[in-house]
């Protein structure tokens, strides 16, 4: 039972984690690049502020409760979940050091100007935000796997279960 509830943290954390990911590759990244670029910086620098916090948590978890659940269990099953909590750790050193610096700079364009290279800039944080959403789905994908691999507890007798006997 300890597991299971492991493995349905670790889906969940995971599973927020690529979906905020996707949904900023898949919505906000255009939106940032269809709007002015004063309008962009502005909502951005806001934004991370919010996302400082939140996907910290999500990456911490979900690395956390993977990797945690690759310890308990043995064979293909650890090697999934360890593979998962790399995956997300992997999407926390990108964030951390590939967005998180090129976030300050655009805080600090967002306060005076952007650079004469702000461009290649923020060509190089979306491939970052590319990199850590595919991390982070990955991820998420081989929790799933699994989870779907794994009998129901309903369909998995206990052992040592007495069984009731027919004869009279």
């Amino acid at each position: 039972m300890r597991i299971r509830l492991l493995q349905g943290l670790a889906l969940l954390a995971t599973g927020l984690l690529a979906g905020a990911f996707g949904y900023g590759a898949a919505n906000l990244v255009p939106t940032f690049n269809a709007v002015p670029l004063d309008m962009r910086l502005s909502f951005h620098a806001e934004l991370m502020k919010m996302n400082g916090i939140t996907m910290q948590a999500a990456m911490a978890v979900s690395t956390l409760s993977s990797l945690t659940l690759a310890t308990l269990t043995r064979g293909r099953a650890r090697l999934i979940a360890g593979s998962a909590g790399l995956l997300t750790f992997v999407s926390f050193l990108i964030t951390r050091l590939g967005n998180v610096p090129i976030n300050g700079q655009i805080k600090e364009w967002a306060l005076t100007s952007a650079s004469a290279d702000h461009a290649e800039i923020l060509q190089r944080w979306e491939l970052f935000n590319n990199l850590r959403t595919i991390t982070a789905l990955t991820a998420f994908a081989l929790l799933i796997t699994l989870a779907l691999r794994q009998p129901p507890a309903d369909h998995a007798a206990p052992k040592n279960q007495l069984v009731p006997s027919t004869s009279a």
